[in-house]
Order: C-alpha cells, then sequence, then structure tokens
C-alpha cells in the first residue's frame, strides 16, 4: 500500500505545471546562403543575445567562416563577446573570457601520440 500511495505522489509531483521561461522575441534575423560555401547571417534578440557569421569558399573546397556572438552577463553588468575564425588553420576564438592558455586536453594529447605512431608506420591518410 505504501508503494502504490508513494507512487501516486511520484506522479502527481511529474505531472504538475513546468514553470517555462518567457518567450524570447527575435529582433533581428539576416540571412544569406549562396549554396557555394558562401553565405552571411546576423542574428539577435530581445534579450541582448547575437550572433553574426559570414563564410568564405577555402582553398579545399570547405567555408572558411568568421563571425562573433554575444551574450549578456548573468549579473546585468556587461556582455560575453567571443570573435572567432574556422579556415584550413582550425578554429581560433578570441575574447577576454576564454582562459588562457588554453590547456590542450589529455584526450587530444593520446590523439596525437596515435597519428605519430601511425605516421612512423607508414599509415598516413590520403584522398
Amino acid at each position: 500500500m505504501r508503494a502504490i500511495l508513494f507512487a501516486s505522489v511520484i506522479c502527481v509531483a511529474l505531472a504538475a505545471p513546468q514553470i517555462q521561461p518567457d518567450p524570447v522575441a527575435i529582433t533581428r534575423d539576416e540571412r544569406i546562403d549562396n549554396g557555394d560555401g558562401t553565405f552571411r547571417y546576423v542574428f539577435e534578440a530581445e534579450n541582448g543575445i547575437s550572433a553574426q557569421a559570414s563564410g568564405l569558399q577555402g582553398a579545399q573546397g570547405q567555408s572558411n567562416i568568421e563571425g562573433v556572438f554575444s551574450y549578456p552577463l548573468s549579473d546585468g553588468s556587461g556582455f560575453v563577446e567571443v570573435r572567432y575564425v574556422a579556415d584550413e588553420n582550425g578554429f581560433r576564438a578570441e575574447s577576454p573570457f576564454l582562459p588562457t592558455p588554453h590547456p590542450t586536453p589529455a584526450h587530444v594529447i593520446e590523439l596525437l601520440r596515435i597519428a605519430d605512431e601511425q605516421r612512423a608506420a607508414g599509415i598516413t591518410f590520403e584522398k
């Protein structure tokens, strides 16, 4: 009987309405996609979140992307802004809010070690 009572209380608690945050209006949404790896978008919301990026064709057919996004700090004292580039040289982000120096995660160090072993053994990736 106690188990049934306990299960009933749990079911009632789970069925209670959940508090949902108020919807946030999008104040700007511009998108251009040329279908060839070049694009541009700008996005802004009424709560201060914004993002914009543009892409150009890369040397190997990829999109090279430059962009920035920002959002308000939880204490209301300002905004976090992150600028980034993603291209043939990898992904690079800049912001005073990012920790520096950026430590290399242990799993990445292990993957680099494995790649060096494979290269030494003559295992390579070719297109």
